[in-house]
């Protein structure tokens, strides 16, 4: 069988990065926008660039790899430019010192990862005797808001598949799809390298014990596949299963309030991972420059034309101060010169003689 890695030209210009084991399939689903993720608004999507991997595992980290490039590696990958690719690779601050020197040494990425050497697999989530089909589904949502897919299930209470997951996984199908069930957290994580136990007790077991930001850290500067394994929902893991695991990850929370549930930790891990990618964030809208300042000035002088024309400088004599009040707060608002033309517009509607037939 094979997988397949890709990149989808969107009808915004953006790029998508994805990974299939049936490219056909999944690019039709893509176009017909059958699946409501970040192409979904984003129609008519082109399959611009793919590649073929023996094993999903090589698919997905060369798909997260992927997705953490800039435009301008992608555009060089897709034109099959590799010495474009090569000098893209290289942080701009890096650039003119790197100018002088050989590159016979792969330029490393900003996640310190050498370019041409091993990736770091995304970890697996692994649930360990998880009680609820609902608290699976909610997990899986948290793990594909953040890049990661592969879900492992151990004894789950009510079987699998479990027909309250798909509902509160509210689109993460994929991720349920693709879910593993083995009977043994052994054999869950029998090809992982580095297994994290999360859990608040330590039980006396003497291993170390980090935060999910240090985990992150470590699991990118990990080449071997990595498992973050959580407990059922009422109990959490036991003594064997943490005695299985390589380090235990604790969050760090409010001690008179040590509740938090199966998603909740999920989502945390999940994130402090995804922060060293490039995920997909709200578009930088820029500001308007503020007016000039004779706009206001301007703005400022129509205002007191039709104030004056309707009596509101009552006293006459603290017509000054009002004044003075007036400028203070027009002028302390950084108005843009749209802003400026909008409010003499609304001022000249206001000054106009209503029509009372």
């Amino acid at each position: 069988m094979s997988f397949w890695a890709y990149l989808l030209h969107c009808a915004d210009r953006s790029y998508y990065a994805g990974h299939s084991d049936n490219l056909e399939q999944h690019l039709h689903q893509h176009q017909e926008g059958l699946l409501r993720g970040y192409t979904y608004t984003r129609r008519p999507v082109e399959l611009v660039w793919a590649a073929e991997f023996p094993t999903r595992d090589e698919a997905k980290a060369t798909e997260l790899k992927i997705k953490n490039w800039s435009r301008a590696k992608k555009e060089a990958l897709i034109a099959g430019d590799w010495e474009r690719l090569k000098k893209a690779a290289i942080p701009p601050s890096e650039r003119a010192q790197r100018a002088s020197t050989s590159l016979g040494v792969a330029p490393r990425l900003r996640s310190g990862i050498r370019e041409e050497g091993v990736v770091a697999p995304p970890p697996a989530i692994v649930l360990v005797r998880p009680q609820l089909g609902e608290n699976i589904g909610k997990a899986a949502r948290a793990m594909l808001n953040f890049g990661l897919t592969d879900l492992r299930l151990v004894a789950p209470r009510d079987g699998w598949p479990n027909p309250d997951a798909g509902p509160a996984a509210s689109g993460a199908d994929v991720v349920l799809a693709q879910a593993r069930v083995f009977a043994t957290l052994a054999e869950a994580v029998a090809d992982c390298t580095h297994i994290y136990a999360t859990t608040v007790r330590r039980r006396g077991v003497t291993k170390p014990v980090l935060t999910p930001e240090a985990a992150a850290q470590a699991i990118h500067g990990e080449a071997g596949q990595s498992a973050l394994v959580f407990g059922a929902e009422r109990s959490g893991l036991e003594s064997d299963d943490v005695a299985l695991a390589h380090s235990i990850v604790t969050i760090p929370i409010n001690p008179d309030f040590g509740s938090i549930n199966l998603a909740q930790a999920v989502i945390i891990n999940a994130y402090e991972w995804s922060k060293h990618l490039a995920l997909a964030q709200p578009p930088v809208v820029d500001l308007d420059p503020p007016a000039p300042h004779a706009e206001m000035e301007d703005l400022i002088g129509h205002f007191v034309t039709d104030l004056e024309a309707s009596g509101y400088f009552f006293p006459p004599d603290r017509k000054k101060v009002t004044l003075r009040a007036l400028r203070t707060m027009l002028t302390k608002t950084g108005w843009s010169s749209n802003d400026v033309r909008m409010m003499h517009g609304i001022i000249s509607i206001l000054g106009r003689p209503r029509n009372r037939g």
